[in-house]
């Protein structure tokens, strides 16, 4: 079955199903994609304006952090963190949340904010976001906190019947949970799909070019982008003159126009114009380019016809948790003498494969993940050593470990009716939940198989 070429460039290189996709499109509307995220503790954050309170939360309001719901829609998280920061005139560092959630949707989190009272909150006066305060916390909100995200999905535009829906979407179904799962790529969100970038500066950050870094961000045009930002792009690219650059892109760009106006006083200040981006966005380079070596593996692994509910001798193994998340901390490495207990708790679904995020702490892998990765490290010109960033230690890359697969938790199709918006189509909805760091999009991917990613609203 051919895979997008979109989906190549990212390291997406195979279906973990055979069955027929369903076409169609998501994101056409915000309301069609809900985020709701989930801690560890139960809570969860609704977008109905009264998310459920968190056990985690203090009465007393003299402990330092104030957890709220961020409510928004089209907004994604580190600009709407800094337009929440700028109106209640505190830095950014203040403002901790557990994980970031798409742009395009209706999404709700939790975060935590340092130093300020309940009433400070309705400072807040943003379109289309929302703050909601709900007490207080003895310590700041981190990932350690996030269980994951429920998903309320609408695909809409498919042009097939019904029943057709129904039946395609049954027999994907199907195969997923015979495999346990999807397989964990990070998806299409991670990288870009209008102009999908971000690996290659990440790449080239860490090999120490960081003139080559600032250039692919900002010069690289995208022939799916806006006229205005595209124009910008090329002139930059064929002239390097920030001073005009910083004229000519437009007012949205808001992040790339931070570093032009570094690079206007210091012309040859790459490393400096990147700390011009918030913290969070820097650090997402390099980890786009691990997150692209990782799908590498996860589809040479596939495309050797191996099942991700099974390992080989050399893979590693973590626990999970009660709760369904895997302990990677105390991973195992499979060897002769263990494989068949390790298989037997993963068909009971107490363990789970794991695969490397490189980085330069990487544990020596062995076997087929060492053949694999031997082969990726070589095509893309990179050892372990470039993980260490010496120019940034900020954006460094320790390496650790990610699961092959991931369930998919209560997934249900609600209802397949006729499109309201589009004659002689119909929709899909659906919901399901899935653990931190994994991505609806690539649960969708199996459901849709679409070719033309962009229309289709990755």
């Amino acid at each position: 079955m051919r895979i997008p070429k979109l989906e190549t460039q990212i390291g997406i290189k195979v279906y973990a199903t055979r069955s027929e996709g369903i076409g169609g499109t998501i994101k056409r509307d915000a309301e069609d994609f809900i985020v709701e995220e989930i801690l560890v503790d139960g809570s969860k954050a609704t977008i109905n304006r009264s998310p459920k309170m968190s056990p985690l939360r203090s009465s007393c309001d003299k402990d330092r952090f104030l957890i709220c719901a961020l409510i928004k829609r089209n907004w994604d998280t580190i600009s709407a963190v800094k337009a929440v920061a700028d109106q209640l005139e505190i830095g950014t560092d203040r403002i901790q949340y557990a994980g970031l959630k798409d742009t395009k949707a209706d999404t709700a989190q939790y975060v935590t904010i340092e130093g300020i009272s309940s009433s400070d909150v309705k400072k807040v006066h943003l379109k289309d976001l929302m703050l909601v305060s709900m007490g207080y916390l003895h310590h700041e909100l981190s990932q350690f906190y996030l269980l994951g995200n429920s998903f309320q999905l609408r695909i809409s535009r498919i042009h097939l019947s019904e029943s057709a829906v129904r039946r395609r979407i049954r027999r994907v179904g199907e195969e997923l949970t015979q495999e346990g799962g999807v397989p964990n790529f990070f998806g299409h969100q991670r990288f870009g799909t209008i102009r999908p970038i971000t690996h290659h500066v990440g790449k080239a950050i860490l090999k120490r070019d960081f003139r080559k870094a600032t250039m692919l961000f900002l010069a690289k045009p995208s022939p799916l982008e806006h006229p205005e930002s595209r124009c910008a792009r090329k002139a930059l690219q064929m002239t390097a003159d920030f001073r005009q650059a910083l004229k000519d892109f437009p007012i949205q760009l808001r992040y790339e126009r931070s570093m032009l106006a570094r690079l206007v006083r210091k012309p040859d200040d790459y490393v400096g114009a990147f700390r011009k981006l918030p913290l969070r966005l820097f650090e997402l380079f390099t980890e786009a380019y691990q997150s692209y070596l990782f799908n590498e593996l996860l589809s040479r692994r596939l495309m050797k016809g191996l099942s991700l509910s099974q390992v080989e001798t050399g893979d590693y193994a973590v626990n999970l948790e009660r709760s369904g998340l895997p302990i990677l901390a105390m991973p195992k490495t499979v060897s002769s003498g263990n494989i068949s207990e390790i298989s037997s708790a993963i068909k009971s679904g107490r363990m789970r494969l794991a695969i490397p995020l490189l980085g330069y702490r990487h544990r020596h892998s062995v076997g087929v993940n060492e053949e694999i990765e031997k082969q990726i490290l070589e095509e893309e010109g990179v050892s372990i050593s470039d993980f260490r960033v010496r120019d940034a230690p900020e954006v460094s890359l320790k390496g650790k470990l990610r699961t092959a697969i991931e369930p998919l938790i209560d997934f249900r199709l609600r209802e397949v009716s006729s499109d309201s918006m589009e004659p002689m189509a119909v929709e899909a909805n659906m919901s399901f939940i899935l653990h931190r760091g994994s991505y609806a999009s690539v649960a969708l991917r199996e459901l849709m198989k679409q070719q033309s990613l962009v229309k289709a609203g990755f």
